[in-house]
């Protein structure tokens, strides 16, 4: 099972809004074939993991370890609980129950209607872990949200006017990995103002996220590169609807509108939000209690001035590292 984890997670960034997968198959207690979920409508992990069988014949001996309840509709691929039991596979063990309505224990009960033994929770705890993204949005009914930041040593993120550079070559480009591993990006009009982001993962390979704009009162500049370069920007206001070239303006009330705003990027399928400011969005997120995750950064660099960043959180810290003179630490939501 902990292969199965270690396979999943390859797809971190490729798979929303679908979860991470991975499928190991066990026979006379080694491995003879495995796979996981490559990316968003391609095969699933199990079918990936049966293929890679080289003797079929032996699979109606074998075990199935697979991380998340197989899946028993059909979606953009045929359903996985009926790919094992047509090859007549003896035991299957599952890491968790599958919460998607469409799956919910179905794809279990197939199993078992088939005379399959089946095992469920082996490492329940890391495979919801892994999962939290997807769970989140279908249990919580909204994105993930993880909140990022980089702060000065004395505890600025840079000068209101002025853009500032805080973070080196190293987290930079650790940042620009945490971009393709969520699927929206979201910023205030301060922030936009001051820094005139690409909001893009330019430094490190793999997808760019989704843009999205936090602009209650349409304050951010129409000259800004992010209305003009031709890739997707979402703005959140309280103003108007529509689309307008490469720009997309979605409309919420004044009242709620975070939380409405966060209800129109679950209804857009986004799964996972990536937060990078400025201090009074992320302040409003956590007074809010609408966060899953926060990554902050200190630099050994100090300001004479600037903007205070947010208050830390309380939580259990999950990760620290140095990176070149920039200090990350993740902490997740209590």
């Amino acid at each position: 099972m902990r292969r199965c984890l270690e396979l999943a997670g390859k797809g971190l960034g490729y798979t929303l809004t679908n979860p991470l997968v991975g499928c190991v198959v066990v026979y006379d207690g080694k491995i003879i074939g495995e796979g996981y979920h490559h990316e968003f409508g391609g095969p699933h992990a199990e079918v990936n993991a049966i293929h890679s069988v080289t003797d079929p014949a032996l699979l109606p001996a074998s075990t199935v370890y697979v991380n998340l309840e197989p899946c028993a509709h059909h979606g953009k691929t045929p359903p996985c609980a009926d790919l094992l039991v047509s090859r007549q596979v003896k035991r299957v063990v599952i890491g968790m129950k599958d919460p998607f309505p469409k799956v919910d224990g179905a794809g279990i009960r197939r199993l078992q209607e088939a005379g399959i033994d089946v095992e469920v929770g082996l490492l329940e705890p890391e495979c919801r872990e892994l999962n939290r993204r997807f769970l989140c949005y279908h249990e919580k009914k909204r994105p993930y949200i993880v909140l990022k930041w980089v702060q000065s040593a004395n505890g600025f993120i840079g000068k209101l006017g002025e853009k500032q550079v805080l973070s080196n070559a190293f987290s930079l480009r650790r940042v620009h990995r945490w971009r393709t591993e969520e699927q929206a990006i979201l910023i205030g009009p301060d922030t936009a103002n001051n820094d005139n982001p690409s909001l893009n993962a330019r430094f490190y390979p793999g997808n760019n996220p989704q843009r999205v704009l936090l602009d209650r009162n349409l304050r951010a500049s129409g000259e800004l590169t992010m209305f003009h370069d031709g890739n997707p920007l979402w703005i959140f206001n309280t103003r108007k609807e529509g689309q307008e070239g490469n720009v997309r303006y979605l409309q919420c009330p004044e009242e709620q509108f975070l939380g409405e705003a966060l209800n129109r990027l679950h209804e857009e399928g986004i799964a996972s939000l990536m937060v990078e400011g400025g201090a009074r969005i992320h302040e409003a997120f956590m007074e809010a209690g609408l966060w899953d995750e926060c990554r902050i950064g200190v630099a050994q660099k100090a300001l004479d001035t600037g903007v205070a960043a947010p208050p830390w959180p309380h939580g259990v810290m999950a990760d620290s590292h140095l990176e070149g003179d920039c200090w990350f630490e993740a902490r997740y939501h209590p």
